[in-house]
């Protein structure tokens, strides 16, 4: 099997599980709070990580501290928790269309907040395209829009984008992605539970 066949199964599935994780929290929220399963899942990815990882990134110093710490704001707490209160507000279909937006969202605050790289016009017409089908498959002639849900899943989309621009930056260190995911989830997952606690 080639790397790209391998690439594309890869894409593909994490598309699958992406997409999975809307309808889950969808029937979760019925049995708990956004905030319970932000903190189960990912004490679950913490764990399974470890697994695969055994060794946590040692401390080395608050400035690289802070970028883990920055990243689980916006990756971790931020974008997770306004998607499950989104949930409860919206569609799962309406969260996972708006989500669709994050790839565009990282390009212009990129592009106009950091001052780098830019946008070249076939980018946003791929983008425009790809949302106008998305749409026309998911809502299949119905339109439900709900301004709470739907705006929280928009500024959502806003902490995404700013998780892959802080996670690009970790990326400089020379860590694995495996570690510093395991990093930023062990961080969350203190905070979460202390949280929890009191």
């Amino acid at each position: 099997m080639s790397d790209t066949v391998k690439g594309h199964l890869s894409a593909s599935l994490t598309v699958l599980i992406w997409a999975l994780t809307f309808i889950s929290t969808k029937i979760l929220l019925k049995d708990f709070f956004p905030i319970e399963i932000l903190f189960i899942r990912f004490l679950i990815g913490f764990i399974v990580l470890s697994a695969i990882s055994r060794k946590i990134l040692p401390f080395k110093g608050w400035h690289e501290e802070g970028y883990y710490i920055i990243a689980g704001l916006f990756g971790v707490f931020l974008y997770y928790y306004l998607e499950n209160v989104a949930l409860t507000f919206t569609l799962a279909m309406n969260v996972g269309i708006i989500g669709s937006v994050s790839p565009f969202m990282t390009a212009l605050i990129s592009r106009f907040i950091l001052k780098q790289g830019r946008i070249p016009r076939v980018f946003v017409l791929g983008f425009i395209c790809s949302m106008i089908g998305i749409a026309l498959i998911s809502f299949s002639g119905t339109l439900n829009v709900n301004p709470i849900g739907d705006g929280l899943a928009l500024i959502a989309t806003i902490c995404w984008a700013s998780y892959s621009l802080v996670i690009k930056k970790i990326s400089d260190f020379g860590y694995s992605t495996i570690a510093t995911t395991q990093r930023i989830f062990f961080l969350w997952v203190a905070i979460h539970d202390s949280c929890l606690i009191h």
